[in-house]
């Protein structure tokens, strides 16, 4: 008969590693989704967390001997986890403003499709871009970022040991900044080169040509010069987001490390 010794320190050590990676889990974008089961979820951050456990020291955890003590370390854990994800789905997000300011300036504000990944509207333009975002965030293997982040994260800061700091506020303001940064150049293209002449050589024309119904012909033109526009800037749009997911990935080091 095989007998199993589980100490309740190691089920301890399993239920601290496993919150922090839980809450990595649920707020990263992909998982995030409402689509993906909450089973799928649990489990996926319970087998992480299981392998985590032949990689990690875990000798030097901290046990929290008060019970509020402890819940506030739990609380830690969370918001830990939290902040990680938040510094990806701001890229994500800037992304997907620029497709939505680019959709409303090409007339399509009025054809809102449900974006399943955020459970709201957005533009046709936004859920692209997004979708196209998220490829080459799978394409060059960025999500393995995360896996990365997870073992260093017990590294530079052991369980329980979650603080808020001055240079963290300092660094999550700079990324909600760089989130209208990312949105600005995404959209730069469409935005300034294209649909601001477009407009511009559209008013001139409802001047000089007043018998012109200028409403019925702008929307189709600008849809169809947007378009033109997103497509011959895709190379340099993909270029551009890799080089942003790659230095994502010392944005969640100078945030792991703006918490101990």
């Amino acid at each position: 008969m095989i007998s199993i010794n589980i100490s309740s320190y190691q089920i301890y050590v399993v239920c601290i590693i496993f919150i922090r990676v839980c809450a990595i889990i649920l707020s990263i974008p992909f998982l995030d989704s409402k689509n993906v089961p909450v089973l799928v979820k649990i489990g996926l951050s319970l087998a992480i967390s299981i392998i985590l456990i032949q990689i990690i020291n875990s000798d030097n955890f901290i046990i929290r001997s008060s019970t509020t003590t402890f819940i506030l370390g739990l609380i830690g854990e969370v918001l830990l986890g939290l902040i990680i994800g938040l510094s990806v789905k701001l890229v994500f997000s800037g992304i997907q403003l620029a497709g939505q300011l680019v959709g409303i300036q090409m007339g399509f504000g009025m054809a809102m499709v449900l974006d399943p990944m955020a459970g709201s509207q957005v533009s046709l333009i936004a859920q692209i871009k997004n979708i196209f975002a998220m490829l080459i965030f799978l394409t060059i293997n960025a999500h393995h970022w995360f896996i990365r982040a997870l073992v260093e994260s017990f590294q530079i800061i052991p369980p329980l040991s979650f603080r808020i700091s001055g240079s963290l506020l300092e660094q999550l303001l700079r990324l909600v900044g760089n989130m209208f940064i990312i949105s600005l150049k995404v959209g730069a293209p469409v935005l300034r080169s294209a649909l601001l002449i477009t407009t511009a050589a559209l008013g001139i024309i409802a001047r000089t040509v007043p018998q012109m119904h200028i409403f019925i012909v702008a929307m189709p033109i600008k849809i169809m010069v947007g378009l033109f526009i997103i497509i011959l800037a895709m190379p340099t749009l993909m270029n551009y987001m890799e080089q942003l997911f790659a230095v994502l990935a010392n944005d969640i080091l100078y945030l792991l490390n703006a918490m101990r």
